[in-house]
């Protein structure tokens, strides 16, 4: 599956996108297309803090808008281009985690019980 433009939204807060930025941040993104099919849209917000610490002063936030339950990341660190690559790296985590419990569901079906006893009934 190619990703569209669409499928991928990348915000700044506090911080000017600029367009290496924007390119990067496709770039990076795409793997995770690659490894997952259900993928409806990324988002991707990118925050600068600016606050009086050096610590967590970039911080990336990813939101995967997924056929089931969503998956919802973020990194900080003092390097922009690092912290990306960090909320990469937990996506991708997390969709091959969802996919190996998806995989072992299939594989190992439980039985399902009901708490009531069943009638039987006599053909005839």
């Amino acid at each position: 599956m190619t990703m569209n433009s669409g499928d991928v939204i990348v915000s700044g807060v506090h911080l000017d996108l600029t367009k290496a930025l924007k390119e990067t941040v496709f770039e990076k993104v795409e793997k995770l297309f690659r490894h997952e099919h259900h993928i409806i849209r990324v988002r991707v917000e990118l925050q600068y803090n600016a606050n009086n610490s050096k610590q967590n002063e970039f911080v990336a936030k990813g939101h995967i808008e997924l056929t089931g339950s969503d998956k919802v990341a973020s990194a900080g660190t003092g390097d922009l281009y690092k912290s990306i690559d960090l909320l990469v790296e937990k996506l991708d985590r997390m969709l091959r985690r969802r996919s190996r419990m998806r995989k072992t569901k299939r594989n190992h079906p439980h039985d399902v019980e009901i708490p009531s006893e069943i009638p039987k009934v006599q053909a005839g």
